[in-house]
């Protein structure tokens, strides 16, 4: 990797930080995409006593001073339990560094979803030092997106700003890690399995072991209720092996073990959305009352979770032109998905044997996108019919005889209204 490369969200969060203080700063995103590097690459710019970096399941920063110097020390802080009475005591030991500074101070709290009602708790400290006028920065880090999530929407509304950090764009790879368009086609964009890529075993056992299973069973089994696991983790391997593609529900139950209805699984596949793993994509249908009973298309968000299980060396995956056309589009689809803004939506559509395979809606503007990785017919008969049905639209075709595929990964999403 190298050294120097740092992520654009980099430069947003040096902003905030020299902002006087008006709202906290939400630093969100999949497991392993850098939320922690990002924040300490930053905090490195400044000396040691303007800041405090506390982990939640670390031992506590000896950097904070005690709220009450008087006090005698409480000796091993790593054994005191990680709950509001000890958010409190973190709290209020960086507003007391805060009013010693001339230049305030901040407080970094990663892993915060692990406290139990940490919401409600940050909601009213926050809100005192508001109406005190302390000029104390609070950053929240968490490794749980769907944790993270809830608690910002139920209790922090208006209270905070997000800095959201996605999956690795092709771009960035290439930058940081000399990925050509064949490596993040298998290995994706995780930047701590980037080094493990010339052993492909080594390669593989990573992304399972410390990506995969700690993204279901930390960030979705122990923060959400669950009734069924195995079934939870049967659908994201099915997703897996169908993203690209078009599945009804009913065929999903037809391969999944004890599936339950589509209710649940419907459920689970937004689950493991909100987690950064899969997408269930709606077709587009205008209107949106419609959408939600269409058979979903299913997109891993990074190409390393199709790789690792599909039984297929980085050689045999490019040999194979049936699955580097599903790699294709699958990978069309997560970088739509990762690079598209809040206010856009991606969908897919399908009237009989018309389809296009992306349809990107920003308010009133459509782009209908087709991706192709081998010949092309000599009529698009998917984006003219669309067209027709919906009205004006930007239409694009990726891969051969199109934008190449290599130089529509360069852009995000907004980059093609």
């Amino acid at each position: 990797m190298i050294p120097a490369y740092q992520r654009p969200e980099t430069a947003i969060l040096k902003e905030r930080l020299r902002e006087p203080p008006r709202f906290l700063i939400v630093v969100a995103g999949p497991r392993q995409v850098g939320k922690t590097t990002l924040v300490r690459s930053v905090l490195a710019g400044y000396p040691p006593g303007r800041y405090s970096f506390v982990a939640v399941d670390d031992p506590e920063d000896s950097s904070l001073p005690r709220a009450d110097p008087g006090s005698a020390p409480t000796g091993r802080r790593a054994a005191a339990p990680r709950d509001g009475a000890w958010l409190v005591d973190i709290w209020q030991r960086a507003r007391t560094a805060a009013q010693r500074s001339a230049d305030g101070h901040i407080l970094i709290l990663d892993e915060i979803q692990k406290i139990s009602r940490w919401s409600d708790i940050v909601k009213g400290l926050w809100d005192a030092d508001r109406a005190q006028g302390l000029a104390l920065h609070v950053v929240l880090l968490g490794s749980s997106p769907l944790l993270m999530r809830q608690g910002m929407s139920e209790s922090l509304a208006g209270r905070f700003e997000p800095i959201h950090l996605s999956h690795w764009s092709f771009r960035e790879m290439v930058d940081a890690f000399d990925f050509d368009l064949e490596d993040y086609l298998y290995f994706g964009g995780y930047p701590g399995s980037a080094p493990r890529i010339r052993d492909e075993a080594r390669w593989r056992n990573y992304v399972n072991t410390v990506l995969i299973e700690p993204s279901i069973e930390k960030d979705i089994l122990m923060m959400t209720r669950v009734d069924k696991p195995a079934l939870l983790r049967q659908l994201f391997h099915l997703g897996c092996r169908y993203s690209g593609q078009e599945l009804s529900y009913t065929k999903m139950m037809g391969q999944l073990q004890d599936a339950g209805n589509t209710v649940t699984l419907a459920h689970y596949l937004e689950l493991l959305g909100n987690a950064g793993l899969i997408r269930g994509l709606q077709k587009y249908a205008g209107q949106h009352y419609r959408r939600r009973s269409s058979s979903p298309k299913l997109v891993v968000l990074n190409m390393a979770l199709m790789s690792a299980g599909s039984g297929y060396t980085r050689a045999e995956a490019q040999a194979d032109r049936g699955y580097r056309g599903r790699v294709v589009e699958s990978i069309v689809g997560a970088h739509l998905h990762n690079t598209a803004a809040p206010d856009c939506r991606l969908h897919y559509w399908r009237d009989g044997t018309d389809e296009v395979d992306f349809v990107v809606e920003r308010g009133q503007r459509l782009v209908a996108i087709e991706v192709k990785s081998a010949a092309v017919p000599a009529q698009l008969r998917g984006l003219a019919t669309f067209e027709r049905e919906f009205g004006a639209c930007r239409r694009l075709l990726i891969g051969d005889g199109g934008i190449p595929l290599a130089e529509f990964l360069s852009y995000p999403a907004e980059h093609w209204f």
